[in-house]
């Protein structure tokens, strides 16, 4: 079986759990021993955990597992989950004193509107995931921490597109591999390479047509508070535009078997948010928390800005197929989807 996903990085295992009843899940990356993180974080809106601690200058290089969940800030008690996991099967940072400290960055998005209330991931699903962790293809579409998500939802469920978890990668040659996973939750539309719209926001009416976030935008653009036009803007025949509404952001990882130090790992962070800008229209704005973790398993020697670049290429394929994976859930249809609302 040809694996075109996340876990083609070898010694990288995916595990995902969904709830369906609550519409949300979580996603965990579980790390070979001596992986190097980074992170770049982007978006005024973020849900993160252990960011600062990837970062040069800091002490710790080496990353246990990444975490991405639904449920909000709620959803960063997945991370506790996933370190008991690793702790009882010794994965871990080996401290001075003799403990195994597992070191499990997190960003979460937000699903709380959808599903059953008082659904939320929780420390048990964290465990969960990395039970079922494993290194085959990854799922895509409408499960683990991408099953609540949502595109172009400024306007609301009905008119709003179906997202997900997305991945990608590719062999740059001699087994060296550049990879990425992303949940996409984003306030933009998901575009084409060539400027398509592939999910977004639909026009009224059956919704059959995409009509581009930044078109619906101008209405807001002298908004004094988030969410809230001007009054002298607000008719009668044209809604407010709502981007409080959609609660989006774009969470991911990038992973490669590139041998790189943490400011590599951070510079392809870095390089790989702007595969994340070529996939979202519009993309990193005040209501997004877009956060990409980078992750390098140390087998081969490698040039950063090759690993960077393509790292930003997989992210947009990743977040396209989320938006292709993806199936009507909860309401929201899929891109696909070109059916009648009733």
């Amino acid at each position: 079986m040809v694996n075109n996903t996340l876990t083609a990085v070898p010694g990288i295992r995916v595990g995902q759990i969904t709830d369906l009843e609550g519409v949300t899940g979580c996603t965990a990356i579980i790390c070979p021993d001596g992986t190097v993180g980074g992170v770049d974080q982007r978006g005024g809106a973020p849900g993160t955990r252990e960011t600062d601690l990837l970062r040069p200058l800091h002490l710790v290089e080496q990353v246990s597992a990444v975490v991405l969940s639904g449920g909000s800030a709620f959803g960063l008690a997945t991370a506790d989950g996933v370190m008991r996991y690793l702790e009882e099967h010794g994965l871990g940072y080996k401290s001075n004193s003799g403990f195994i400290v597992p070191i499990v960055p997190a960003a979460i998005l937000m699903d709380l509107g959808l599903g059953q209330p008082g659904h939320r991931p929780d420390a048990a699903m964290g465990y969960a995931a990395c039970a079922a962790a494993s290194d085959e293809p990854v799922a895509q579409g409408c499960v683990g921490a991408g099953t609540g998500c949502r595109i172009g939802a400024m306007m609301g469920n009905a008119r709003a597109s179906k997202g997900g978890i997305g991945s990608a990668s590719i062999d740059l040659g001699d087994g060296l591999i550049v990879a990425a996973l992303v949940a996409v939750n984003a306030v933009g539309d998901v575009i084409d390479s060539d400027g398509t719209v592939i999910a977004g926001l639909r026009s009224d009416g059956d919704g059959n047509e995409f009509i581009g976030v930044l078109n619906q935008m101008r209405d807001f653009a002298r908004a004094e508070r988030p969410g809230r036009p001007p009054a002298a803007q607000v008719t009668t025949t044209r809604p407010a535009v709502n981007l409080d509404a959609g609660e989006n952001t774009v969470i991911g990882v990038v992973a490669t078997n590139a041998k790189l130090t943490k400011e590599g790992a951070n510079t392809v962070a870095l390089m790989a948010q702007d595969g994340l800008a070529r996939a979202v229209l519009p993309a990193h704005t005040q209501y997004d928390g877009d956060t990409l973790f980078a992750l390098a398993t140390g087998e081969i020697p490698a040039n950063v800005t090759v690993i960077g670049a393509y790292a930003a290429e997989m992210v947009a394929q990743a977040i396209r197929s989320a938006a292709r994976a993806a199936t009507t859930l909860a309401g929201i249809r899929a891109a696909n989807d070109v059916s009648h609302r009733d």
